[in-house]
């Protein structure tokens, strides 16, 4: 998910059902998509040990399907599905935010069906299949973190009430996609952007360039991101059951309506009162700015 969508259609485009699914169409897939899948596959599942958190290393099993390369759908959600009741549907492309928040709130996880080319290995700005699947279902197969995204897409309902859903699609951004998390004194990988990008891999945990400060629901909230480059700030949470109990615990009404003339907060300060994990250089930003 990203910011509210200016160029979205306002009806399912030709071929889609009403809730904006089309069929994955796996037999359409060419013998080099499913290299493709295969080779990035294999890349992250060799990197992210002792990177990312157990569980998303645990989910990983799901993936591991009968047919070769890209995963079929229908058979990733047989096993999803019994894991914790949430199974996968193909979309041709992003979606709208009501959309999106109900297939979330009834536990479906939208996803796209085409795969990048090899001249967008490591960078492609809509997500793809890999993306997707490789970087949102392993976790989905964890029940905590799955009562998260289902809370998730039912606070996402109640937010176009409010007229706040760039506020909240801030709190998906620096969870869904790019959270870290504590675990046994060490910092861990969980967000489907960075699990699913080589580089984010490494510079997310080791690069001393981007803040890494404890999480915070209205801090999140106030704070812009980037979907062009690296973080130059990670929110890092304590536990998925401490994200799914502020989830479930807060009384957003009162928090959009504070958050109406709260002023953003710059991406890359630390700002009084934050946690501060690593307190980072900015160097990287600096240094793309000045090629800019």
């Amino acid at each position: 998910m990203s910011e509210p969508k200016a160029h979205m259609p306002p009806a399912p485009p030709e071929g889609a059902a009403a809730d904006w699914t089309v069929p994955q169409g796996w037999s359409a897939y060419t013998p080099a998509e499913h290299a493709m899948w295969d080779r990035l596959f294999e890349r992250q599942s060799a990197m992210l040990p002792g990177r990312v958190t157990p569980a998303f290393l645990k989910g990983l099993d799901v993936l591991r399907l009968s047919k070769p390369g890209i995963p079929d759908f229908e058979e990733l959600s047989e096993r999803l599905t019994k894991a914790t009741g949430w199974r996968v549907v193909a979309v041709p492309g992003l979606v709208p935010d009501e959309v999106f928040f109900r297939h979330l709130a009834n536990r479906t996880f939208v996803a796209g069906n085409f795969i990048r080319t090899p001249e967008q290995i490591d960078y492609l700005q809509e997500p793809d299949v890999f993306h997707d699947v490789f970087g949102h279902v392993p976790l989905l197969a964890d029940p905590v973190f799955a009562d998260y995204m289902q809370a998730y897409g039912e606070g996402g309902l109640r937010s176009l009430g409010f007229g706040a859903l760039h506020k909240l699609a801030r709190l998906y951004w620096y969870t869904v996609e790019f959270g870290l998390v504590r675990e046994g004194g060490d910092l861990r990988l969980y967000g489907a952007g960075i699990v699913s990008s080589y580089g984010e891999s490494v510079f997310a945990l080791d690069d001393p360039s981007p803040n890494r400060i404890g999480f915070d629901l209205k801090r999140v909230m106030r704070t812009p991101y980037r979907i062009d480059d690296y973080q130059q700030t990670y929110f890092v949470i304590d536990s998925f059951e401490d994200l799914l109990r502020q989830t479930l615990e807060t009384d957003f009404a009162p928090l959009y309506a504070e958050l109406e003339t709260a002023s953003d907060l710059d991406l890359a300060t630390i700002q009084p009162g934050d946690t501060v994990l690593h307190r980072g250089s900015q160097a990287y930003a600096q240094s793309r700015k000045v090629r800019a």
